[in-house]
């Protein structure tokens, strides 16, 4: 477990030497969406084709002209699929050479400098027979770990289990069972038999309390909701809550609000329940997603004030919140444990170095401030590319603990 307090006040204390390094950084994103489909198509191309390979000039050329055709086909297949046409057949396309795309430019560059230097040191070959050892390592560890993380993707994740001590807690709620399921993300592959299965997956842990911390699809409802359906068949025995994602307001969000209603759970849009167990209470929380307010919807906004409303400020409060970035605002008003999800704890491999420069937290438990604890989950399905690698999905079943309980 992380412990994040003092980092944070110092990052507080030179928020103005700061500014201008993440003005700089803000600056610099709005041009990856141009600069990164080049990058990652480019320089496999030439630590494969060109660095001192000296292929024939058929496979050279062969190979060159099936780079530029990623190059061009993803982003197209990408915008076709995921802009206003929502074409599920090229969203496909398009998100797989994407993942395809990442992890070849990823084993290229890692491969193409220190295997390279491992060989050069250990005086194996000559120059060209180095080049083409580097380039049939690229190829098949590109191949191993695709094949093994798109199996990590499509599987039903393995249910991670965690006791969390809380100490406001009291002793009526010790070993409250808090079942975790986020980012669903249903979406061009059709997923209802995964769906189906996760969800009998949850029944079989005996939760007391059920959350989905949202993005529970890419569309609207009414286009996924047979995937979603499966989710009515959940079964806790207080309560089935559940909270936006950044993803519902790219989809009609009240849609999405309306069917998990529809399908027996609490959408918790700035709101509380009461969870009584023993004599004891527990406050469970939720807030909209904090890309909310700009989405134009009415009504809908992050607002933790308004979803503790009405709380006894000393009993304990669980939040829902989808990401992790919202733990500032939770630590500021009193939360003591919040649940999150959003970062997918990268997907693939090295991605949650990226992740990381906008969540405080990418995966697991951490302390923020001298109460509050942040749990992020890894995400049950996955977005876009149909492939975990060194980010296995997960469903989450934390065990709440009291300091009061009689062993």
């Amino acid at each position: 477990m992380t412990d994040t307090s003092n980092t944070r006040s110092a990052d507080s204390d030179e928020s103005e030497a700061g500014a201008p390094r993440r003005s700089l950084l803000h600056r610099l994103m709005r041009y990856i969406p141009l600069i990164a489909p080049v990058l990652l198509w480019a320089v496999p191309c030439w630590v494969l084709l060109y660095a001192g390979q000296h292929w024939s000039l058929p496979v050279t050329l062969a190979g060159t002209a099936l780079f530029v055709l990623g190059l061009v086909v993803m982003p197209l297949a990408m915008a076709r699929g995921h802009g206003r046409r929502q074409q599920d057949a090229a969203a496909i396309v398009g998100d797989t050479l994407l993942g395809a795309s990442w992890v070849l430019f990823t084993w290229s560059v890692l491969l193409g400098v220190l295997l390279r230097l491992a060989l050069t040191l250990a005086g194996v070959g000559d120059s060209q027979d180095r080049a083409r050892v580097v380039t049939w390592a690229v190829l098949g560890v590109t191949a191993v770990l695709l094949g093994w993380g798109y199996a990590e993707a499509r599987r039903v994740p393995r249910v991670r289990r965690l006791d969390v001590q809380l100490p406001r807690l009291g002793a009526g709620l010790d070993g409250t069972r808090v079942a975790l399921i986020t980012d669903t993300h249903y979406g061009p592959l059709d997923r209802a038999r995964w769906s189906a299965r996760v969800c009998e997956t949850v029944n079989t842990l005996d939760a007391d309390l059920v959350c989905h911390t949202g993005d529970i699809a890419d569309g609207t409802a009414e286009r996924r909701r047979a995937q979603a359906a499966p989710l009515g068949t959940v079964r806790a025995t207080r309560a089935r809550v559940y909270v936006t994602g950044n993803h519902e307001y790219y989809s009609e969000a009240q849609g999405w609000v309306d069917l998990m209603d529809e399908l027996g759970w609490e959408p918790l849009r700035n709101q509380h329940l009461l969870l009584e167990r023993g004599g004891d209470t527990l406050v469970v929380a939720g807030v909209d997603d904090v890309t909310a307010e700009s989405s134009g919807l009415a009504g809908h906004r992050a607002h933790l004030a308004g979803a503790l409303n009405g709380a006894d400020p000393d009993l304990p409060v669980l939040l829902l919140a989808h990401q992790p970035k919202f733990v500032d605002r939770a630590a500021a008003g009193g939360v003591d444990l919040q649940l999150s999800g959003h970062t997918h704890g990268g997907q693939i491999w090295p991605f949650h170095y990226l992740v990381r420069t906008d969540q405080p937290a990418v995966a697991g438990l951490s302390r923020h401030g001298d109460r509050t604890l942040l749990y992020t989950s890894r995400g049950t399905g996955f977005w876009g590319p149909p492939f975990r690698v060194f980010a296995p999905s997960e469903i989450t079943l934390l065990v709440l603990r009291s300091p009061q309980r009689i062993s």
